[in-house]
């Protein structure tokens, strides 16, 4: 064979493998594009099937899906929100109540929105504005002792004199809204009017006193928060599975069964709940602002009430206990178990009115 037919045929199988290595770089292309597409497609695929899967469901049990994903969402977020410390939970304290303020006072400017009344909206948020600079600066002139210094010229003055600026700010607002009076709607007005103070009366001193009970010690804030959550939890698990007597009107699926249900198992999360709490400064202490660190601390010597203590059993149960072993007829528990079972109580009995209330509130102006 010549030097011209090799070389012919060195270049031929040169050109053979390079249009190979084409054709496997595009083969390998392909099947990466199409993992690729495979990987993308498996979140949407992801999403169709819990949709497909909540679809097969009857009502009842896709209501029970959804609750309790967003169940634990909502649990989730709020211990998160615990770990971030007191400051965010003032936060959260303070969102929740501008939520609730805006709800109440959607629903009374909905009623009278036709009419288009003057500023009634601007002069609410307004008065909202007033009434938190007053408690905001109560609280912080009673537990924020460090901020006032003289590094702070201007927030001491409006601390020191807050009482009197909250006074001026309430009575500009009383002008404008004297001002924005309409003439053949002034009986409306003056019901709006009391409606915003109202409102102010309920969701804002509330607030402010949920702030400085905080400060006592957060088990004071979480404890009885946690025990209404609880309490609502297991009042639609049994009655979801086992209610049949309805128990208010006002809420037809609410069931006895739910309510005495919720009750008991709030009971034992107040006894069991607070043993744990009593374990951790960060529940049992008092909540206070350090001005050198910037920060909140949580740490002291726990007071007696977060101690063990021994409590003596009734007489009739004497021999009973003695007949079982026990050497002393006494019991060992915490002082705050015996609190938080009257609060256990409060929240079982009395709270899910709140809800009942709530409810006939908003049917009462076809809100529900």
């Amino acid at each position: 064979m010549s030097n011209s037919e090799n070389l012919q045929t060195a270049r031929r199988r040169q050109k053979e493998g390079a249009l190979n290595g084409e054709k496997v770089e595009q083969k390998a292309h392909s099947e990466q594009s199409a993992l690729n597409i495979a990987d993308e497609s498996k979140p949407v695929e992801q999403q169709e099937d819990k949709e497909q899967f909540l679809a097969t469901l009857n009502p009842r049990w896709r209501n029970w899906w959804i609750r309790t994903i967003f169940t634990w969402f909502m649990i989730g977020s709020f211990f998160f929100i615990l770990y971030l410390g007191p400051l965010a939970v003032i936060v959260l304290i303070q969102c929740i109540q501008i939520k609730c303020f805006h709800e109440i006072i959607s629903i009374g400017h909905k009623k009278y929105q036709s009419l288009s009344l003057p500023l009634f909206r601007t002069l609410s948020w307004y008065f909202l504005l007033c009434s938190n600079y007053f408690f905001y600066g109560e609280s912080i002139s009673e537990y924020f002792q460090g901020l006032l210094t003289h590094e702070h010229i201007i927030l001491q003055y409006l601390i020191q004199y807050h009482r009197l600026i909250s006074y001026g700010m309430y009575c500009i607002g009383i002008m404008l809204f004297v001002n924005s009076l309409k003439k053949d709607f002034y009986k409306k007005q003056f019901a709006l009017f009391g409606w915003t103070h109202i409102t102010l009366l309920v969701i804002v001193t509330q607030s402010h006193l949920v702030i400085q009970t905080l400060f006592e010690g957060m088990m004071w804030f979480f404890l009885p928060v946690s025990m209404v959550i609880c309490n609502d939890i297991w009042a639609y698990i049994f009655g979801f599975f086992f209610g049949k007597t309805p128990l208010i009107k006002l809420s037809p699926k609410k069931t006895w069964e739910g309510f005495i249900g919720g009750a008991i198992m709030t009971i034992v999360y107040s006894f069991v709940g607070v043993y744990i709490m009593c374990q951790f400064e960060y529940f049992t202490c008092p909540v206070e602002y350090n001005s050198e660190s910037k920060t909140f601390l949580t740490s002291c010597t726990p007071a007696a009430l977060y101690q063990i203590t021994s409590y003596p059993l009734p007489v009739f149960l004497h021999y009973p206990v003695q007949m079982l072993g026990f050497e002393k007829a006494v019991i060992w528990m915490y002082p705050m178990q015996i609190h938080a079972f009257f609060l256990a109580l409060f929240s079982s009995l009395i709270a899910p009115f709140g809800g009942f209330f709530a409810s006939g509130f908003k049917r009462a102006f076809k809100v529900k």
